[in-house]
């Protein structure tokens, strides 16, 4: 007896595999980050991400030329001080390199979506995302120097900012500064389920961020859990963010798709630098095709519920069509 359905008859050629296909991949859905460090005339190569470098304001405005050029529209910042110290001055400083950086884009390129990190661990002396008080990671006071930040952010010209520090009600107490300074319209795109990873080693070399004692695991979520990442989703729409992250993306595509499911707000995810520099270390290595790697990753995490993806493969996207 034949088949009496054959699924393979959807697959017989191009144009019904594209008529049929599931998920499709949008550019417009990509968010490039960048490094923007103090100073003049840098353009630092980072050797754990093969082409993506540190780069100070004026060379930052010649590459976003080019980038804004293949079709970059969003970008997000993370910002590399001269001086770090214990109370992160330099993330909430109005001429801070962030909130430089975000007045030059906005001169150059006004159209550009500027995303900006807010976090301390880029500017503090002991390299972790809150106040340490008797060797701990102190949640509240931190909060208000979070609110700062964000404020400052948003009044130099961010259009979303974006919480990736993981202290509890940071949320609610940067909503509610980001209202009191008049700034109702800046949404927050929070860093909602951030896991403890080990992935991010690569964007700790990149922003020289690395804790000087102990680790992140008393802030950023267990992998060993899913069910809590609901949790936090949860507790950060109800104190206003209007959207939520999912970081990182690949061994998390299950938490992912759970947040998708359960949430009515727009759903971010970070294909973070460990997963980028894994995929170039295979391709330099000969053991893969980059473009058709780079598709398949993101073809999952967009199937998996992701409403936009933060990637570093984002320029080599658009510049090579590889979504085509």
């Amino acid at each position: 007896m034949h088949p009496y359905y054959r699924p393979r008859r959807l697959r017989e050629t191009e144009i019904i595999r594209n008529l049929c296909a599931e998920t499709l991949l949008d550019y417009n859905k990509l968010i490039m980050p960048y490094f923007v460090i103090e100073g003049a005339h840098i353009n630092q190569p980072i050797e754990s991400m093969p082409g993506i470098n540190r780069l100070s304001i004026d060379n930052l405005l010649k590459t976003l030329e080019a980038d804004v050029a293949t079709g970059v529209q969003s970008v997000i910042l993370f910002g590399i001080p001269y001086e770090k110290d214990e109370k992160a001055s330099g993330a909430y400083d109005d001429n801070g390199i962030v909130q430089k950086a975000c007045r030059e884009i906005k001169k150059h390129f006004p159209e550009l979506l500027v995303i900006t990190d807010v976090c301390l661990c880029e500017y503090t002396s002991h390299g972790h995302c809150g106040m340490v008080v008797n060797n701990r990671i102190d949640n509240d006071s931190t909060l208000n120097l979070l609110a700062k930040t964000a404020v400052s952010h948003a009044l130099a010209g961010a259009d979303v900012v974006a919480p990736s520090d993981m202290m509890d009600g940071r949320i609610e107490a940067i909503r509610t500064a980001l209202d009191e300074a008049g700034l109702f319209h800046i949404p927050i795109l929070s860093y909602a389920a951030k896991y403890a990873s080990a992935f991010y080693g690569p964007f700790r070399d990149a922003a020289g961020s690395a804790p000087q004692f102990g680790d992140r695991r008393s802030y950023q979520m267990d992998f060993r859990n899913a069910r809590e990442a609901l949790k936090e989703v949860y507790l950060d729409i109800e104190e206003g963010a209007d959207i939520i992250m999912v970081k990182p993306a690949l061994a998390y595509l299950d938490v992912l798709y759970r947040v998708k499911q359960a949430v009515d707000v727009p759903v971010c995810a970070y294909n973070v630098s460990g997963e980028y520099s894994m995929v170039k270390a295979a391709t330099t290595l000969g053991f893969g095709d980059e473009a058709r790697l780079v598709r398949e990753v993101m073809t999952a995490i967009f199937r998996a519920g992701a409403d936009m993806v933060i990637s570093y493969h984002t320029v080599d996207i658009l510049k090579n069509r590889w979504f085509d």
